[in-house]
């Protein structure tokens, strides 16, 4: 009889890789099994914690207590025994503070204070399972809030009963055109009648130089002289280019080119499944140093001030100090604005993040090649759900607002892909690993690949970051300055993510601190820095163009666009911009 011959094994990683991904369009990216074993592991110490029980029940009680005396007290004037956040705007409406409204809200609130103690961490829990709890929590209890009820809602009933019933009915005409554009799969025009490259992204200038990562804009001269170091602008790739170029008024790249500086701006491609292997080395070599070599070329000038804002600042600390271990000094100045080298408080992004989240993800992009943008836009709303998503649904399809007219609210909805393999090495070697400031980021050079240190910049740093940023917070920000030890200035100002960095001289309510440290001087907790610098008044844009003047030789007669070589594409904001 003959010997049945070995076969080679079948592999089915195909079919689990398929399954995962069908179940990432369902969880919209969540892992279920990420968020079983953090209820798992929070239930189980809860339950072998009777003293923390009995501190909830006893916390239960007083709250019960304080809500059943208010509402008998009965006076709107009387201080409430419970309050939002001050980024919670769901009850701002002034009949939140009448019967029997008072009820309803203090009845919420006081809800939301239990189970934000009951979520506490627990000894033995792992804490990133007892922050995802609290943040699964506050979705649920966000969902169940009385403003999103339109009989419970003051403000829904006062506009309902003022225009006789036509704000129900916009807001199901809203509902319905946004439930049939979700259907169609098509992406929605940009709210507000804006057009990119007509009254946003519309600083005059021509695209200079095309690969398949970016497009570099020059923007055309606005003083008859300009510093010969150029600025290059190195924005983030998880959003379009032009939050540093929205209107002519808050324009950051307006306002640099104004004060006399001749200034690039790299605007990335939105890819597609077909970029699915292009990796994070890619967007360094082919993106960030294509354009410092080009730059180089159209100028003639070997000296240049990069400016990386949120990722973009990120993949261009990596190529700074790539840039110092290889002996290339170019780099006549480093800004950073919201921007992190350190990913140990990344903020709540992290709570999407363990080995079985990244996996998860991964299976999800390896069917599509890419990374949707509404996928990486719906975590970026759910971290503020109770504003970006809730108050938003209930000022939409209750009474039947449409979206603000704010030009960053345009540029919001203006989302972008990841090609998958990038947004894979991203996330585990930066977020998940931290590699960068632990010294083992590896990055290929002429001698081979070998590990980059952030204290090798020597360049000059201008370091940004913003008081109530949710995805870069400002502690994790300021860590630049415990991984570098060059001259540095480190900026905190007042705003978010965006918000902050978009802060132009005359925007009423601004403040910024500002603070130096000398290259080789003693770090300063994050803590004690803010307890010695004071806040001054208004934009911090002066303070950096100022500190850009003084790092740049005197000024010359502005250059030509482009140059024989690199001649002018098309105009600004170029064709990239505007792949959706």
């Amino acid at each position: 009889m003959d010997q049945i011959k070995p076969t080679t094994p079948v592999t089915h990683d195909a079919l689990d890789r398929a399954l995962h991904a069908a179940m990432a369009r369902v969880t919209h990216g969540l892992s279920p099994d990420a968020t079983i074993g953090a209820w798992a592991d929070w239930l189980g110490h809860l339950a072998a914690a009777p003293g923390r029980q009995m501190d909830l029940a006893e916390r239960a009680g007083r709250n019960a207590m304080a809500v059943w005396l208010d509402t008998l007290h009965n006076d709107p004037a009387h201080d409430a025994p419970f309050h939002p956040a001050a980024t919670d705007h769901r009850f701002t409406h002034a009949d939140w503070a009448k019967a029997p409204f008072r009820f309803w809200q203090q009845s919420y609130l006081a809800a939301q204070d239990w189970w934000a103690e009951a979520a506490r961490d627990l000894p033995g829990t792992q804490p990133r399972n007892a922050d995802r709890v609290a943040f699964m929590l506050r979705q649920m209890l966000d969902m169940l809030s009385p403003s999103n009820i339109a009989a419970l809602n003051p403000e829904v009933l006062t506009a309902l009963r003022d225009s006789n019933g036509a704000t129900l009915i916009d807001g199901i005409r809203l509902l319905l055109a946004d439930m049939a554009q979700t259907a169609s799969g098509t992406p929605a025009p940009l709210p507000n009648g804006h057009t990119v490259g007509g009254d946003i992204a519309c600083t005059p200038g021509q695209v200079v130089f095309r690969n398949e990562l970016f497009e570099l804009i020059q923007y055309a001269p606005q003083t008859g002289e300009t510093h010969p170091e150029p600025i290059l602008i190195v924005p983030a790739w998880i959003m379009k280019y032009y939050i540093l170029d929205l209107s002519p008024h808050n324009s950051l790249i307006n306002y640099l080119v104004s004060q006399g500086f001749t200034v690039f701006a790299m605007s990335w491609v939105n890819p597609g499944p077909e970029m699915r292997d292009t990796s994070l080395d890619d967007y360094r070599q082919h993106g960030v140093m294509t354009a410092i070599d080009t730059l180089s070329e159209i100028t003639g000038n070997e000296s240049i001030h990069a400016c990386g804002y949120c990722l973009g600042g990120t993949i261009l600390s990596i190529a700074a100090a790539t840039m110092a271990r290889d002996g290339d000094t170019r780099l006549a100045s480093v800004t950073l604005l919201a921007a992190q080298t350190d990913f140990t408080e990344a903020g709540e992004l992290l709570l999407f993040l363990d080995e079985t989240q990244l996996a998860f993800l991964e299976d999800m992009m390896f069917e599509q090649g890419v990374l949707d943008g509404k996928q990486m836009a719906d975590a970026f709303r759910a971290i503020r759900a109770e504003d970006m998503i809730w108050t938003r649904a209930v000022r939409r399809y209750l009474m039947g607002i449409e979206d603000t007219s704010a030009d960053i609210a345009s540029w919001n909805a203006d989302t972008t892909r990841m090609p998958a393999t990038m947004h894979s090495q991203y996330l585990r070697s930066l977020f998940l690993e931290n590699r960068l400031s632990a010294g083992r980021f590896a990055v290929d050079g002429p001698n081979g690949s070998h590990v980059i240190a952030l204290k090798d910049i020597d360049a000059p740093m201008f370091v940004v970051g913003t008081e109530t940023d949710h995805i870069a917070p400002w502690h994790s920000v300021y860590k630049t300055k415990l991984f570098t030890d060059t001259d540095l200035h480190f900026c905190l100002v007042k705003g978010g993510h965006n918000g902050g960095i978009v802060s132009e001289p005359g925007h009423p309510h601004r403040h910024y601190r500002i603070g130096h440290r000398a290259a080789g001087a003693h770090y300063m907790d994050p803590d004690s820095w803010l307890a010695e610098h004071h806040a001054k008044d208004g934009s911090w844009w002066p303070e950096w163009a100022g500190w850009l003047h003084g790092l740049s030789s005197p000024a010359k007669p502005a250059p030509a666009m482009g140059s024989a070589a690199h001649p002018p594409i098309c105009r600004a904001p170029g064709t990239y911009v505007k792949m959706r």
